[in-house]
């Protein structure tokens, strides 16, 4: 038996909606999962899965690898806070007697696993900071809405996942108050598409995704969920990420120093997103999937809500409003 037992299948065919209710899904599929482990229940494990993971992984295979597991790390005994992975697969911290694992799954619409991963636990056990020090601006010109954004899940669906706890989605607003001009049928047609995506501080660029195309208006591409994006490291547990970028826009590459205010490219609808958008958070890892968020306020911020402008210094945006820097 191999010193780390891994199941790898494809994980996930179907994309799944990114809310709350789907890391409450998977974690009762994973305590059902915990469960039967525990007990040597194998035909109770496989009863989890689709059909097309039963094919993959027969019960002679499943009590092979999970005898395996429980040799080597013992009895399962609580899982962490799930994470949602792209929007298509939860990572839940697994504490075993011998020791922690990541156990990753992804459920098909009727909820059975269509994907099971088992790896050594790779997250980080430093807290986030509760204030970066880092001196904040927002990363654009001109009027955007606050899609998402706030510290509550009501007003903001990532709140559910550790690293982007705090995110926000902005979409550009014109003149008119509106997001789009005409049905929105077309990229072209959105205010926010083509407006230029800024360094919110001076930092490092530590990964660039580029070359993602953009999606038509209405569809999303899991598969790829960050899009054309820029990670910047302000500080050793200050990281910005800045996501949905459009395709071929981008101005920098990983190893690029950028200062506060620098174009990275332009507002794009790459990835896991249905119109053009920017998606913003803070986090305290470089690491992405390691990372917890941290709730981040700007210099700077006039707001508008309820035909009523005021401007705000040191300020976190919430659900509703329209922002700007100027």
């Amino acid at each position: 038996m191999a010193k780390l037992i891994q199941v790898a299948l494809a994980l996930l065919t179907v994309f799944f909606a990114a809310n709350a209710q789907d890391v409450t899904a998977h974690r009762e599929v994973a305590q059902k999962l915990m469960d039967r482990i525990n007990v040597a229940d194998y035909p109770g494990i496989e009863a989890l899965f689709n059909a097309e993971m039963a094919k993959e992984l027969p019960l002679d295979k499943t009590k092979s690898v999970f005898e395996g597991v429980a040799q080597q790390y013992g009895k399962l005994q609580k899982l962490d806070q799930g994470q949602r992975l792209a929007g298509m697969a939860v990572v839940f911290p697994a504490h075993f007697a011998g020791g922690m694992l990541d156990l990753q799954l992804a459920l098909d619409p009727e909820g059975k696993i269509t994907g099971l991963f088992l790896k050594p636990h790779s997250g980080s056990t430093k807290p986030a900071p509760e204030r970066h020090q880092t001196e904040l601006s927002l990363p654009f010109r001109g009027h955007w809405l606050v899609v998402w954004g706030g510290d509550t899940r009501a007003l903001n669906y990532h709140h559910d996942t550790p690293n982007q706890r705090f995110a926000f989605d902005l979409i550009g607003v014109g003149d008119d108050g509106k997001t789009h001009r005409g049905e929105g049928a077309k990229n072209e047609d959105y205010y926010a598409f083509g407006r230029e995506v800024l360094a919110p501080a001076d930092g490092k660029v530590i990964e660039a995704i580029e070359g993602v195309r953009d999606n038509a208006p209405g569809s999303m591409n899991p598969y790829s969920a960050l899009g054309n994006c820029v990670v910047i490291q302000h500080r050793e547990d200050e990281v910005s990420l800045l996501a949905h970028l459009k395709q071929g826009s981008s101005k920098v590459k990983a190893g690029d120093t950028v200062k506060r205010g620098q174009v990275l490219g332009l507002c794009g609808n790459s990835g896991n997103s249905s119109e053009p958008h920017i998606h913003y958070h803070l986090q305290h890892s470089p690491i992405i999937q390691d990372g917890l968020g941290i709730r981040c306020v700007f210099q700077r911020v006039i707001v508008t809500k309820n035909d009523k402008t005021e401007i705000h210094t040191n300020y976190s945006p919430v659900k509703g409003e329209i922002i700007s820097p100027e």
